[in-house]
C-alpha cells in the first residue's frame, strides 16, 4: 500500500452509521474482492470491495468483515478476518497485514486469522434473524463473472435456507453518497495528483507526440506521487479519436492542428477524481476550435450552477439538453427544423451530446446514487458537458469534481486551468 492509511475513524463512524439502518439482531458479513486471473499463473492487480473498504479501511485481498451489533457476546459485534502470513507468503509476496495493523487501520478490536471464521460464523449465525449480504448493485455494472459475495450467498442460502437474507446494498448506497470530511481529504489529494498531472501535460504535448507517451507521462506522475495510478482506464484521445466516448487504445499521434481530448485522473486512497480537459496540440486554438470550447464551457458553467440541493439528475439532464441544445444552433450544428421535426425519446442535441452531464464521484469513479432521489448537500457529482462533431473530426469535453454546499456549490478542481485564454498561455511555457 503506497498511500497514506486513512484515519481509523473514518470507517469506525462509517459502521455506526450503518448500524443506525439495521434492525435488530442484524449481521453483516462483507467479503473482499477476487485476485482476478488472466491466463497461464497470471493476475490482475487486486481492487478492494469498495463498501468493505468503505466499513473497514482494509485494502488486502481474502479479508471478510463480520459485523452484528446485537451480539450477545461484545466481542462477536465487530470482527475482522485476515490472511495470515507465513514464511512462504512472506517469501513470494510480502508480509500480510498483522493483526495489530489490521486493528489500528479499522478500528476494530477483534482481529482473527481467516482459519477462525468457520467457528465464528455458524456462531452469528444461530444467533441472528436477518442476514444482510452485499451485491454489486450498481445500475450501469454487467457482470459476468461469479463474484466471492455470490459464491458466499450461494452457501449462506444452502446452509441456513431459514434466514431472513436482506440486501446491503441498498443501505450502502444511502449511506456512501454523502461524503465525510475525511473522505473528501483523501478526493481532494487525488485531484491534487491529478492537476498536477495535467500541469506535466501542458508543458509536454505537442505536434508529433503519441498518446500513449502523453499516458506514460501521467502514470509517472501519478504512481511518483502515491497514487495507485489511474482511477480508470485512460482516454488520451487526438484528433478524430475524441469523438469515440470511451476511447482507449491511445495508439495514434498528435498531430498539428489537432484538439487533444484528455479524460485521465488519479486514484488516491481508493478515492477517485475524475478530469477531463481538451487542449489544443500545437497550443493555440483554431477560431472554429475556440468556438466550439467556449460552448461546452459556458454549458459547463451553468451545469455547476444548475446542480445544487433537490435537484433530480434526470430532471437536471433534460434542462442541460437545452442549453446544449441552443449552443448547437449557435454553432451551426443543428436548426431550428431540425427541433421542430425532433423525436421526444431522442431529442437533436443528442447527435452531438450524446451522454449524461453528472455522475456521483468517490471510492467508485461511477459511485453509487440514484438518478430519481434529489440531490443531497455533502455528495460530489462531476459535471461534464461535451460536443463531439465527427465530420469535423472535433470533439470536446470539459469535466470538474462538483462538492454540492449547503449553500454553494464547492468545485474541487477550481485551481486546475480550463479557461483557454489560460491553456494557451501555459503551453507556451514550454
Amino acid at each position: 500500500m503506497r498511500y497514506q492509511p486513512l484515519p481509523a475513524e473514518l470507517f469506525v463512524s462509517n459502521r455506526k452509521h450503518l448500524y443506525a439502518k439495521l434492525p435488530p439482531q442484524s449481521v453483516v458479513i462483507v467479503h473482499a474482492n477476487d485476485v482476478l486471473p488472466t491466463n497461464a499463473d497470471g493476475s490482475l492487480s487486486f481492487i478492494q470491495n469498495s463498501d468493505q473498504f468503505y466499513l473497514s479501511g482494509i485494502d488486502q485481498e481474502e479479508t471478510i468483515l463480520v459485523l452484528f451489533p446485537d451480539a450477545a457476546d461484545p466481542k462477536q459485534r465487530e470482527m475482522l478476518f485476515v490472511r495470515e502470513t507465513n514464511e512462504h507468503i512472506a517469501v513470494w509476496e510480502g508480509e500480510k497485514l498483522t493483526k495489530a495493523q489490521a486493528k489500528e487501520r479499522s478500528g476494530i478490536e477483534r482481529v482473527h486469522w481467516l482459519e477462525d471464521f468457520e467457528v465464528q460464523f455458524r456462531s452469528v449465525m444461530c444467533q441472528a434473524d436477518h442476514v444482510f449480504l452485499n451485491s454489486n448493485e450498481h445500475t450501469r455494472a454487467t457482470i459476468p463473472t461469479e463474484t466471492r459475495e455470490m459464491r458466499f450467498t450461494q452457501r449462506c442460502q444452502r446452509e441456513y435456507p431459514l434466514h431472513d437474507y436482506r440486501r446491503l446494498a441498498q443501505l450502502m448506497h444511502e449511506l456512501r453518497v454523502i461524503k465525510s470530511p475525511h473522505e473528501i481529504t483523501a478526493l481532494n489529494e487525488a485531484i491534487r495528483i491529478t492537476g498536477d498531472g495535467f500541469d506535466r501535460l501542458l508543458k509536454f504535448v505537442k505536434p508529433g507526440v503519441h498518446e500513449f507517451e502523453i499516458e506514460a507521462e501521467l502514470c509517472h506522475e501519478f504512481i511518483r506521487q502515491r497514487g495507485r495510478g489511474f482511477a480508470y482506464t485512460p482516454i488520451i484521445a487526438t484528433g478524430k479519436n475524441a469523438c469515440v466516448l470511451h476511447y482507449i487504445t491511445n495508439h495514434c499521434q498528435c498531430e498539428d492542428g489537432d484538439m487533444l481530448l484528455l479524460d485521465v485522473a488519479a486514484n488516491y486512497g481508493n478515492y477517485n477524481a475524475d478530469l477531463t480537459r481538451t487542449i489544443p496540440v500545437n497550443g493555440k486554438f483554431t477560431p472554429r476550435q475556440r468556438q466550439v470550447y467556449e460552448a461546452v464551457l459556458r454549458v459547463f458553467k451553468e451545469c455547476c450552477k444548475m446542480l445544487r440541493p433537490g435537484v433530480i439528475i434526470r430532471e437536471y439532464q433534460e434542462q442541460v439538453g437545452k442549453l446544449m441544445e441552443k449552443e448547437l444552433l449557435g454553432l451551426g450544428l443543428i436548426t431550428e427544423e431540425d427541433i421542430a421535426k425532433q423525436d421526444p425519446e431522442k431529442p437533436a442535441y443528442k447527435k452531438y451530446f450524446p451522454h449524461g452531464t453528472s455522475h456521483p464521484l468517490g471510492i467508485d469513479v461511477h459511485d453509487v446514487g440514484h438518478m430519481w432521489k434529489p440531490v443531497q448537500p455533502g455528495m460530489v457529482f462531476t459535471v461534464e458537458p461535451g460536443i463531439y462533431i465527427r465530420e469535423e473530426k472535433l470533439g470536446v469535453r470539459l469535466e470538474n469534481n462538483i462538492f454540492i454546499g449547503e449553500t454553494e456549490n464547492i468545485d474541487l478542481m477550481a485551481h486546475i486551468p480550463i479557461e483557454a485564454d489560460e491553456i494557451e498561455e501555459l503551453m507556451k511555457k514550454k
